[in-house]
């Protein structure tokens, strides 16, 4: 019937007799079309208006009314769908579905899985902490600092493992550049709880837990983090002479804060590192916290060591201001769809390979049944790659493409029994989480020595573990690899003994 409607002249169409309740169904020669065209994608998969209007002989703009019509019913899409093809085309909705469901499966088979101690492997070189070419310069530790946004770690790791050991030379004024330029916020995003019981109130040490986030997601992490005004009522009385201060006034440097306040200086340090212990402020430099964090007497105008550290002392850490301004509520800390995408995109920026194993480890990370979400949305639109890339872990895996590429080259790549050694304050310390054995603590003075991405030998507090047997010429090697740091001279007052 639709045939006939079509090509009226043509001698090829045999005589149907057509009940007339069908007949009345088409009205025009364009219902015909599209109920043809409806028939033919079914069949065709991606294909072009060009080579529809050629096959079937009818002008182009008819055949384009034709798919324009079934398009705005839905039954299909128009795109570039076939690789090498740049004219438009094309498919039906179901039999596209099928088709890109078909090409995941077969990109995920493509893939194989690495060993466990080959993604650790992949993880070092991923943030060239095994690299003879390691970055420099405060570009390269903006990006390192993207890597490692949302990281929980002790506020001395991050100046004494963390970032040295992600870049050549260190330099702490790069720190400071990037957090006075508004590029970086640190502060404390998981709050503490106390009650005053005459007890001393808290103030930062070096395993306080500190967080370094790019300023443009600092209110998904406040959302995320467990800030709460409960703990207002239990501030000294000069934490909360200072805070008032804050929230009525804004942003403050140090010396404005003692003027209006009214306190000594040492009175005004000490509100401060109560309210930084708390998770209540920040301030716009890094030095903020140094300044905390380093003893008094190593920050005095006396003496030549003292002279030497004279930059980390509360004049130079710029304004203090608050770092939650208000306490969230339930529905509000809800994680959103943008939330969710923030998180999975940090988490694959960070790990480059992701599962349920990594984002567990994660303080802030939200459920991962509400994250696997967002990254089978991201695999469909081809931003990531899903399929199985590391061995002995279940559950569905993504992957950046630039992930899976360096992952094949780690797999094929030869084994050179390099010696790598971390803080276990580090995120990559993976240990009975990727590879056996047990967890060693992510405390600040606990290390571990991986050898081809193997854990070796562990130190916890001032014990020395070694995982495997080894020559008694090869112990001492293997106890040196694994206690040496690498401390800038300007930082050894602020992360060894000067910090209280």
């Amino acid at each position: 019937m639709h045939m006939k409607e079509i090509y009226p002249e043509s001698n090829m169409t045999p005589e149907i007799q057509i009940p007339e309740r069908l007949t009345e169904q088409l009205r025009s020669k364009e219902n015909a079309l599209v109920e043809i065209m409806r028939g033919r994608l079914e069949a065709l998969g991606p294909v072009r208006a060009i080579s529809l209007a050629e096959t079937m002989g009818i002008p182009i703009s008819r055949i384009e009314q034709a798919l324009i019509a079934l398009e705005n019913e839905g039954f299909v899409f128009r795109g570039h769908f076939t690789p090498g093809v740049d004219d438009l085309e094309w498919c039906e909705r179901r039999l596209l579905a099928r088709i890109h469901r078909y090409t995941l499966n077969k990109i995920r088979k493509e893939i194989e899985p690495v060993s466990a101690a080959d993604f650790m492997r992949f993880l070092f070189s991923w943030h060239n902490i095994h690299s003879d070419e390691k970055p420099e310069g405060p570009e390269a530790l903006r990006e390192i600092l993207n890597k490692l946004e949302g990281v929980e770690a002790p506020a001395a790791s991050w100046e004494g493992e963390l970032l040295p050991s992600r870049m050549k030379d260190y330099d702490h004024l790069w720190l400071d550049m990037l957090c006075l330029s508004g590029n970086t916020v640190w502060g404390r995003f998981r709050q503490q709880s106390y009650e005053p019981n005459g007890k001393k109130s808290p103030s930062p040490i070096k395993t306080t837990p500190i967080t370094l986030v790019n300023r443009a997601n600092l209110e998904t992490w406040k959302r995320l983090s467990s800030y709460s005004n409960n703990n207002l009522g239990n501030l000294s009385h000069e934490a909360s002479k200072v805070l008032a201060l804050l929230t009525d006034q804004g942003a403050s440097f140090f010396d404005e804060i003692v003027k209006k306040t009214g306190l000594l200086k040492v009175q005004v340090e000490g509100a401060i590192a109560e309210l930084v212990a708390l998770g209540m402020l920040t301030s716009d430099s890094y030095s903020g916290l140094r300044a905390l964090l380093v003893h008094l007497k190593y920050r005095t105008n006396e003496g030549r060591l003292r002279r030497r550290n004279i930059s980390f002392n509360m004049e130079g850490a710029g304004r203090w201001s608050l770092l939650h301004t208000n306490s969230y509520s339930k529905d509000e800390k809800k994680t959103d769809g943008k939330t969710l995408v923030t998180i999975a995109r940090v988490l694959l920026r960070r790990y480059g390979v992701v599962f349920r194993r990594l984002s567990d480890c994660e303080n802030f990370a939200p459920p991962w049944r509400e994250l696997v979400r967002v990254f089978r949305n991201l695999e469909a639109r081809g931003e990531i790659r899903g399929g199985r890339f590391v061995e002995g872990v279940w559950g569905e895996q993504f992957a950046l493409t630039e992930a899976v590429s360096r992952l094949r080259i780690i797999r094929r790549g030869p084994k050179d029994e390099a010696l790598i050694s971390i803080s276990a304050a580090d995120p990559f310390n993976l240990t009975g989480v990727i590879t056996p054995g047990r967890h060693v603590p992510s405390l600040f003075k606990n290390r571990i020595l991986y050898r081809d991405g193997v854990p070796v030998a562990v130190k916890e507090g001032k014990e020395i573990k070694l995982l495997t047997d080894f020559e008694r010429t090869k112990k001492w090697e293997i106890q040196n690899a694994l206690i040496q740091r690498n401390v800038a001279p300007k930082l050894r007052a602020y992360l060894g003994k000067g910090v209280v």
